[in-house]
């Protein structure tokens, strides 16, 4: 995301421009542009950012431009007007030197508004598990069709069985009778039981069953998938609605797709409405070069990312880092 935005605020201008803009004192080529010795923020600002005070109507300009790149890399509106607040603040009336500085400066407020966003109250699955005073530990996945659902439950099976806790999945989804199956071949490959019932079975009794099995048997933690439902369909958000009523899970996880910019946004804050939601799951977040959906998604909901889809393979899945999202945000996706 840096490198729109440096290209959007700090690139070379056009000959004319350059011609016109080029500080008193900066060599230029003879097309009138600065010469390649001097600093990276040669650009349309720079007239007002060297060497002086950053006026209230240049800056506005820079923010204007960063509101643009953000919006194009899928940053939602308010998470727009939040970072332009914070730059605002930080930058309105700093002393700017001749250089790099600039970009620095712009680059640091930016950095610090956007940890600021990402940054939520620690959440430690494995702690939170180990810590609940009563077995099992029940969490509930939902989200629309195609988000990857099934498989993330697949997957957290796998990271919290690499925490030596035990694990039951409940195949809630009975819309849908390939989701059993799916669930079915995960249980087989990861030594995990599926409880299950027919395709159509009432998802909360699919549930309920799961809790009881785990409660047989003391296992510590009791994994349910949903029916992948749109988040306008009334219907299905009942039936979810029902499944809380019926096993009152701890923690209601939604998932979503990195790689569906502001819809994912969307269906993040309308989940949030309709059941509330505990955390969130990214996936594809390792091919999403934009990285606005997690920026926006963690701060409409108000949720922390729990954890991060980076690969289809059962140990793909990490702990959310914020200074893994800015490494990538600032450095374009280099971070591993």
């Amino acid at each position: 995301m840096w490198a729109a935005i440096k290209n959007r605020i700090f690139g070379r201008p056009s000959e004319q421009e350059g011609a016109a803009a080029a500080p008193e004192g900066v060599s230029t080529t003879p097309g009138g542009l600065p010469d390649s010795g001097t600093a990276l923020s040669e650009g349309p600002y720079t007239d007002s950012l060297f060497g002086r005070r950053i006026r209230e109507a240049t800056l506005e300009e820079v923010l204007d431009d960063l509101e643009i790149v953000l919006l194009q890399s899928d940053v939602a509106l308010p998470v727009v007007e939040r970072i332009r607040r914070d730059l605002s603040k930080e930058l309105s009336g700093k002393k700017i030197r001749l250089g790099a500085d600039a970009e620095k400066a712009i680059r640091g407020s930016f950095e610090r508004s956007v940890r600021a966003i990402l940054q939520r109250p620690p959440f430690d699955l494995s702690a939170a598990v180990r810590g609940h005073a009563v077995r099992p530990y029940i969490i509930m996945f939902v989200g629309v069709n195609g988000t990857g659902k099934t498989t993330t439950v697949a997957k957290v099976a796998h990271w919290l069985t690499g925490q030596k806790l035990g694990v039951v999945i409940a195949a809630g989804d009975t819309f849908r009778a390939g989701a059993i199956e799916q669930l079915l071949v995960h249980g087989e490959r990861l030594g995990i039981k599926v409880v299950r019932q027919t395709e159509g079975s009432d998802p909360a009794a699919v549930a309920f069953d799961a809790v009881q099995h785990a409660r047989a048997r003391a296992l510590d933690v009791v994994l349910i998938d949903t029916a992948g439902r749109q988040h306008t369909n009334a219907n299905l958000i009942e039936e979810a609605k029902k499944i809380q009523r019926v096993v009152k899970p701890d923690l209601t996880i939604f998932v979503g797709d990195a790689l569906s910019g502001n819809d994912v946004v969307e269906q993040a804050k309308l989940f949030q409405e309709a059941l509330g939601v505990d955390g969130l799951i990214l996936n594809k977040l390792d091919a999403d070069a934009k990285g606005g959906a997690a920026l926006s998604a963690t701060f409409v909901t108000g949720k922390p990312i729990l954890f991060v889809g980076v690969g289809q393979g059962y140990s793909d899945l990490r702990p959310f880092d914020p200074d893994w999202m800015v490494r990538r945000l600032l450095f374009e996706g280099s971070a591993s």
